[in-house]
């Protein structure tokens, strides 16, 4: 992941060191801290996607700004993993355009990435070998770093095998934010954990999600699920967008007792 450098990008320029005047040095901060949100805006304009006579997905509309946290939530069949493999590049519209950052998408694209329910990690490689697939450029270091910022410094060299459900899936997860996507696809990644796991991973992918603000998309069937982790909670049914529902609650959130989110959870429910 990246780091704040010690010395910010020149400002007119001149360096701006941690003892300039404040105005400047403020300056610099905020524009470090911008740099350093990943995030993209995700635009669907008329998407369709039919299957011969079989319409999966109908004129869908949707306008997600860079860094904000979608969760899709619908019965099975009703078109949220198609809805992904669109926007990632897997497959492509029937009708209508999806832009990932201002350019259409066009086969699969190098700034989204995707956490699946089965961690899908390679037997034969240890922990960092796993996450830092790709082997770019000093890709143990940052590999490395990034197992640090999942909870598993220390693990590098284990063998998948040794690992428990939600430490796999935390590689998994490092293995997605090694290359520090725009755009993180989840597809119902936290379904086979326990509940106790759950909890951990929610905090983590929360934590995670809110440093480097890359634009979140979460599938899940899990209405407290959605109301926890999202800004906004989308329904699907056969095919259709039936609610577009603002998540507007303090984080992190209560999940018991909390009268608001019993109120945004039977609202989801009752479109879904």
């Amino acid at each position: 992941m990246s780091r704040m450098a010690d010395v910010a990008p020149s400002l007119n320029g001149a360096e701006v060191y941690a003892g300039s005047a404040p105005d400047v040095a403020g300056a610099a901060a905020e524009r470090l801290r911008r740099t350093h949100e990943l995030g993209q805006p995700v635009s669907l304009r008329s998407v369709a996607r039919a299957f011969g006579d079989r319409r999966v997905l109908t004129g869908i509309d949707l306008e997600v700004p860079a860094g904000q946290f979608v969760a899709i939530v619908g019965r099975s069949g009703g078109g949220k993993t198609t809805l992904m493999r669109l926007i990632v590049g897997l497959d492509a519209p029937t009708a209508g355009e999806i832009d990932i950052g201002g350019r259409p998408v066009s086969g699969l694209q190098p700034s989204v990435r995707l956490l699946f329910q089965d961690a899908r990690l390679l037997p034969w490689q240890t922990v960092i070998g796993n996450v830092g697939i790709a082997r770019g450029p000093d890709w143990e270091k940052v590999a490395a770093r990034t197992l640090a910022d999942v909870g598993l410094a220390g693990r590098e060299n284990d063998w998948p095998a040794i690992l428990s459900g939600g430490q796999r899936q935390r590689v998994a997860l490092a293995r997605a934010l090694v290359s520090e996507p725009a755009v993180l696809l989840l597809d119902e990644p936290f379904g086979a954990l326990d509940a106790l796991t759950r909890i951990d991973m929610h905090q983590l992918l929360e934590r995670i999600w809110q440093q480097h603000r890359f634009t979140a998309f979460l599938i899940t069937h899990d209405v407290a699920e959605a109301v926890a982790l999202a800004d906004r909670v989308l329904v699907l049914r056969e095919g259709e967008l039936v609610l577009d529902a603002r998540i507007d609650l303090p984080r992190p959130r209560r999940m018991h007792g909390d009268p608001e989110v019993a109120r945004h959870q039977a609202a989801i429910l009752s479109a879904v």
